[in-house]
């Protein structure tokens, strides 16, 4: 187990400290999402938005980490409401050029082809933060993962926040207090934390992301192990200490195209390949969140269930200005 259970009164009170002076994400009432919203309108808007995604994954299974890292980075700023597709314009400088969107985030030609072929079926009607939604959850399912059901009806946002993109999206060095504060002021805990970061599970990272991490104190989390050796020579060889900053490892060193909780076991193991995971597991301040680690490395049937729970928790994240439907996810309608 992670050491630091005698931190923990220290630890209650540095983040007791930290949430009070963070804002709660003042959002719009979740009741204005429903199953039904595009009954009417548009009822095969599902089965478009799956064809498309089974298409893309069957093609490269990379395609799932990259849909369900887009719906995350997009309700991380201003809440679901597909902000993160736009593109900077003469009026309007969006959030693509963030320091953890630019060079990393990928994608946007398969959101761009889902958008027109729902356009083509229902002109109009279903919204680009609802297609991120939808395409994250059908992006989990067809690597193996659990389903959700998913309520729509959010709206696109008309505005971007590029100081809120580089604020808001935690980074692959920040510590645990840091990350659970990030996440506590979108609603969400640190159970909800850790089941979402285990999305990494199918997730991929650059050197620039890892570097510190494997010429740090990877050693030091795995214990010296002789087993982690090989491993760590593998990483090393990817990203060296100079240059090599775009090339990428999966985060999940044994299951990279599944989803499933061996991720965990990584962490366990000291193994984790971005500081802000394994600190979950390895922080003296981790005394919770490691035996959520521990749980659903266990339990993939636990994870699962709380996995899908917190997406949808996230996901009514709305934004509270309201919106429109785009018709092109790139740009706001003129």
């Amino acid at each position: 187990m992670a050491t630091g259970v005698l931190c923990s009164r220290e630890f209650a009170l540095c983040l007791a400290c930290v949430l009070l002076a963070v804002p709660l994400l003042v959002a719009q009432d979740p009741s204005s999402l429903s199953l039904e919203h595009y009954s009417k309108t548009c009822p095969n808007y599902e089965h478009v938005v799956r064809t498309e995604m089974e298409c893309a994954v069957r093609a490269d299974s990379r395609n799932a980490a990259l849909m369900l890292r887009l719906h995350f980075h997009d309700c991380f700023v201003q809440g679901c409401d597909g902000s993160v597709l736009l593109d900077d314009t003469a009026t309007l400088i969006g959030e693509k050029k963030a320091e953890q969107n630019v060079n990393s985030l990928k994608g946007f030609e398969l959101v761009d082809k889902i958008k027109q072929k729902l356009e083509a079926e229902c002109p109009g009607t279903v919204s680009c933060a609802d297609l991120l939604a939808i395409a994250a959850r059908d992006a989990v399912v067809l690597v193996g993962g659990p389903y959700w059901d998913v309520p729509v009806g959010r709206l696109d946002s008309k505005k971007a926040s590029l100081d809120l993109a580089n604020r808001d999206i935690p980074t692959a060095q920040q510590g645990l207090v840091t990350l659970i504060a990030k996440f506590w002021e979108k609603g969400l805990d640190a159970t909800d934390m850790v089941a979402l970061v285990g999305s990494h599970t199918i997730g991929f990272a650059r050197c620039a992301n890892f570097r510190d991490r494997i010429y740090g104190d990877y050693e030091m989390t795995t214990k010296y192990s002789p087993i982690s050796q090989p491993y760590l020579s593998k990483l090393k060889d990817i990203c060296p200490l100079d240059g090599g900053d775009d090339n990428i490892s999966a985060m999940d060193s044994h299951t990279a195209a599944a989803f499933d909780n061996a991720y965990f076991g990584t962490l366990v193991n000291g193994e984790g390949l971005l500081n802000s995971d394994q600190e979950m597991w390895s922080s003296v301040l981790g005394y919770s969140t490691a035996d959520t680690v521990s749980k659903y490395w266990a339990d993939a049937d636990a994870f699962f269930k709380q996995f899908s729970d917190s997406m949808v928790k996230m996901g009514n994240i709305t934004n509270p200005a309201g919106g429109e439907v785009r018709k092109n996810c790139r740009f706001v309608n003129t």
